[in-house]
């Protein structure tokens, strides 16, 4: 832990972006991917992290990290597939876990608002990557759409060594509740929107240690691309730009503790944030 401390200490002296949750494998990307990933680094991205929905695209995550030394992956099983899943994909999971090197278990949690009607099903494999993600002491990124009280309830059961709840859309009593289990907050597109009152109030108020920055590309675009857009990483940057004016800071305030946020809850990404000096 001492050295990631120093690592964190040292983002002060640089700039740097972190895309927190990026599915830069999704079709949507099939024509520019590489042009995306290399333009992104361009522009100051040292880590895109990249989670998998299921156990078909496993290995495409994992095969981005290869080709993009900047591309890092999560695995998992996301709830809104988990009927096109089997059983044994927990398994599998677990195998490609040990056998590999993700940097959290995700995307996974619960989806009350697409999936409506297999909730026991959805609940099995979320706390089944619950036990796995506890087994390997890893992070998780979680998905909790109109689920957020029962996604909390699981994590009190577990006791995880934290994680990122992805898109937060919750009540600030329900962020407080992450933030007591030692989980952060993702913030994106949906920020920039005008109109979304609460998810700015929230990212206003809330503490700046408590938040991450993500962009959930090809989803959820910021408002200046327009709710049919493609969103991609390299809207970050913007993004950031609008959490710093909503709260009255410094872009590079911003931008450092974000990433110190980020490399808290993800340790393996500080394998990506080179200091900028020798350390001592």
């Amino acid at each position: 832990m001492a050295l990631i401390f120093v690592y964190v200490q040292s983002l002060k002296d640089k700039f740097m972006l972190i895309d927190t949750h990026c599915h830069l494998d999704a079709g949507e990307f099939n024509a520019d991917r590489d042009t995306i990933a290399k333009k992104s680094l361009e522009m100051g991205l040292v880590a895109i992290v990249v989670p998998a929905i299921m156990r078909g695209n496993f290995d495409a995550v994992i095969a981005l990290s290869h080709q993009h030394k900047h591309c890092v992956y999560a695995l998992g099983i996301h709830p809104m597939f988990v009927n096109q899943s089997n059983l044994a994909d927990i398994e599998i999971l677990n195998t490609y876990v040990e056998e590999n090197n993700p940097v959290a278990i995700g995307e996974i949690g619960l989806d009350y608002y697409v999936t409506k009607e297999n909730h026991e099903l959805q609940t099995h494999f979320f706390t089944e990557q619950l036990k796995l993600a506890k087994h390997h002491g890893l992070p998780v990124l979680l998905h909790s759409r109109h689920a957020v009280d029962d996604v909390l309830k699981y994590l009190r059961r577990y006791q995880l060594v934290g994680g990122i709840a992805h898109a937060f859309n919750g009540s600030k009593q329900q962020a407080e509740q992450f933030i007591q289990l030692g989980f952060k907050l993702g913030f994106g597109g949906a920020m920039t929107y005008t109109r979304a009152l609460r998810i700015r109030e929230l990212a206003t108020t809330l503490p700046l240690e408590a938040i991450v920055l993500e962009t959930d590309s090809p989803d959820i675009p910021p408002e200046w691309i327009g709710s049919k857009g493609r969103n991609t990483p390299l809207e970050l940057a913007k993004i950031a730009q609008v959490l710093a004016d909503l709260r009255g800071e410094k872009i590079a305030q911003v931008l450092d503790i974000t990433s110190a946020n980020a490399i808290k809850v993800m340790p393996k990404l500080v394998d990506l944030c080179t200091p900028p000096h020798p350390l001592h």
